[in-house]
């Protein structure tokens, strides 16, 4: 279980980890949190679904919300970023995206989703496009490739 291996990697680095989403309401936090053990590595979980939220919790500028969307590299950044100022964690995800069914443009289709991940300085976001199989699907999925990104930078 990935889970298990980044709880386990976590405490022996002694790293604490944080998560702010948006599309995935909190599953990240729960499969993480759903682990035993995860009290001694799991620091905070935010679910900013709405932009007021991300503007308010997370400080995500209203005018990079308004000039790019929620759902942009610009956004994730900024949220991966203001989490680890807010957590003080050693490692911060973000994750935000459109999970459907409806919400998505041509330019941002349902399915879009991005992934900050910040550990130390080093802070990386990415797209990534998940088939519209329903929302549920593309919830998962995110949480899958959120835990396989984990485990490459924590590693």
């Amino acid at each position: 279980m990935k889970a298990k291996k980044i709880i386990n990697l976590l405490k022996k680095k002694k790293l604490k980890i944080s998560f702010a989403e948006s599309c995935t309401g909190g599953m990240l936090s729960s499969t993480i949190t759903s682990v035993s053990g995860a009290s001694k590595i799991f620091k905070l979980g935010l679910i900013t679904y709405s932009n007021e939220s991300k503007n308010t919790i997370l400080k995500v500028p209203k005018k990079i919300i308004k000039k790019f969307g929620a759902v942009s590299i610009q956004c994730c950044l900024s949220m991966v970023n203001n989490l680890t100022k807010i957590s003080k964690s050693d490692v911060a995800v973000s994750i935000t995206g459109i999970a459907g069914p409806k919400g998505g443009t041509k330019s941002k289709p349902v399915g879009l989703v991005f992934i900050g991940i910040k550990k130390a300085s080093k802070v990386s976001v990415y797209k990534c496009f998940f088939k519209n199989k329903g929302r549920s699907y593309i919830q998962k999925a995110t949480v899958r490739k959120s835990l396989d990104l984990i485990l490459r930078v924590i590693k």
